[in-house]
C-alpha cells in the first residue's frame, strides 16, 4: 500500500491535520502488529509535517523505553515523572512545551530540540506509551497540534489495542 502524506500544498494547519487523519486511518486499519503500526505512524507524521523528531516511547514497568521513531539518535529509557515524556505519562495528559529549556527536568536527547509535544497513548485507563514530537524551532506546537495529534493517537489506540475500525 502506497500512501502519500506530503501536503506542502495545504497551508492551513487544521486542514493539514484533517487530511492527514483521513489518510492515516486507512493506513493502519486492520493491522495489529504494534511495532509495524507505530513505525508507519512515525513515517506518516514525518512525511506529512516534516517534524524534526517523531517517535514513540513504550511503557515497561516504571520507565518508558524507546520504540519506533524518525529522526536523530534518541534516549533509550525515561523514568516515570522525568522530562516531558515521563511527566506526560505520569499525568496521563498531553503536554505542549514551547521552550524545552524552561521545562523542569527536561531530558535533552538532542541539543537541537527547542519545543515539544507529548501525547500519551491511553488504553482502558492505562498508558501504553507516548507519542513524542520535537521541533528545532521554539513554540512550534499549539492547541491545534494537541487536538489533532490526540485524535491520531485515539485512532491508533482503537485500531492497535482495541481492534476496532478507525473513526475520524
Amino acid at each position: 500500500m502506497e500512501a502519500k502524506f506530503k501536503q506542502d500544498h495545504i497551508t492551513d494547519k487544521a486542514e493539514r491535520y484533517k487530511t492527514f487523519l483521513r489518510q492515516f486511518a486507512p493506513l493502519i486499519e486492520g493491522e495489529t502488529h504494534e511495532i509495524s503500526v507505530l513505525a508507519n505512524t512515525c513515517a506518516a507524521l514525518k512525511e506529512a509535517f516534516g517534524f524534526f523528531w517523531v517517535g514513540f516511547y513504550l511503557a515497561e514497568n516504571d520507565e518508558l523505553v524507546l520504540g519506533p521513531f524518525q529522526g536523530s539518535v534518541a534516549c533509550y529509557r525515561i523514568k516515570k515523572g522525568r522530562g516531558v515524556c515521563g511527566t506526560a505519562w505520569e499525568r496521563m495528559q498531553t503536554l505542549v512545551v514551547p521552550d524545552v529549556e524552561q521545562f523542569p527536568g527536561h531530558i535533552a536527547c538532542s541539543s537541537l530540540s527547542r519545543s515539544e509535544i507529548v501525547v500519551p497513548l491511553i488504553v482502558q485507563g492505562e498508558v501504553k506509551g507516548v507519542l513524542d514530537i520535537d521541533s528545532d524551532l521554539p513554540a512550534a506546537f499549539d492547541e491545534t497540534d494537541k487536538l489533532y495529534l490526540e485524535q491520531a493517537v485515539r485512532i491508533l489506540a482503537g485500531t492497535l489495542y482495541n481492534h476496532s475500525k478507525p473513526s475520524i
